[in-house]
């Protein structure tokens, strides 16, 4: 994606409503992650939280569970939708429509938290300049990052078994916005310096995670969200099919009595404002 306008298109279209068909199954997959940074926020009653990119609501809703006052921000409205079914009547959370990187703040939050949302800025240093003006003085920056594509075979595995089938394309930056932008913590380091940011730590957060109980658990989110599915859009049926076979048989060489389990690394992203 090349700029903010584009990600805001992507996700309310065709992808939004992927997400929301799959977020019972993307949730449950990356608890394991989620729950390392809703613990280190270490969220408590009266604390006040910016959620960006929120999705649908899972760690909003487990960081006001908590008894924080949360308010969970995304460009997609019909992931917006979905959390505000999820929230029903609850206090002590809310959801709007924004794009973090230029929605307007007051300066009066304790923490900004995000789990895998703050990648995708087409203009970084700007952004988090932006979200550093939602905190107090002396705020709190923590947020979940996915480490890069070799740490991260649940990601890569697919992305290398359709390379074969890939139309030709301009190789791409690493750090253009994207699940991977992130990565490298000199980068990011250097981009929180420039916002304005102090004390920035990372945190290694290595798990694995459960993809599903079979190959055909797993088929049915890979033909919806991620590299498999971004490819069926652009090539002819016979090519999909043999993509989709090919990812098919390195995710059933991963088959074990407990399903299908693969490790996935993040880092979690502190700082100061």
């Amino acid at each position: 994606m090349a700029n903010n306008e584009e990600q805001s298109a992507y996700w309310n279209g065709q992808m939004g409503d992927a997400w929301v068909s799959v977020e019972t199954y993307i949730d449950r997959m990356l608890s394991p992650l989620s729950d390392v940074a809703v613990k280190a926020a270490d969220a408590k009653s009266g604390t006040k939280i910016l959620d960006v990119g929120c999705g649908c609501g899972p760690t909003t809703l487990k960081l006001a569970d908590l008894g924080a006052e949360v308010l969970g921000v995304d460009i997609s409205q019909k992931m917006i939708d979905r959390a505000n079914e999820h929230a029903g009547e609850r206090s002590g959370v809310s959801f709007k429509v924004a794009d973090a990187a230029s929605e307007h703040y007051n300066g009066d939050y304790d923490i900004v938290f995000s789990r895998f949302g703050v990648m995708f800025f087409d203009d970084p240093v700007a952004a988090f300049n932006n979200l550093r003006s939602a905190l107090k003085p002396g705020g709190r920056l923590n947020v979940l990052v996915w480490q890069a594509p070799v740490k991260n075979p649940w990601m890569s595995l697919p992305a290398r078994a359709i390379e074969p089938y890939q139309p030709d394309a301009p190789a791409s930056d690493p750090k253009d916005p994207g699940p991977f932008a992130m990565a490298d913590r000199d980068y990011t380091r250097d981009i929180l310096t420039q916002a304005g940011f102090t004390d920035i730590e990372f945190v290694d957060v290595e798990k694995s995670i459960n993809l599903g109980k079979d190959v055909d658990e797993v088929m049915d989110f890979q033909t919806y969200v991620g590299p498999l599915s971004r490819l069926l859009e652009v090539v002819d049926e016979a090519t999909g099919m043999l993509a989709i076979q090919a990812v098919r048989e390195e995710f059933g060489a991963q088959q074990t009595n407990d399903g299908i389990n693969l490790p996935a690394s993040a880092l979690l992203v502190k700082a100061s404002a």
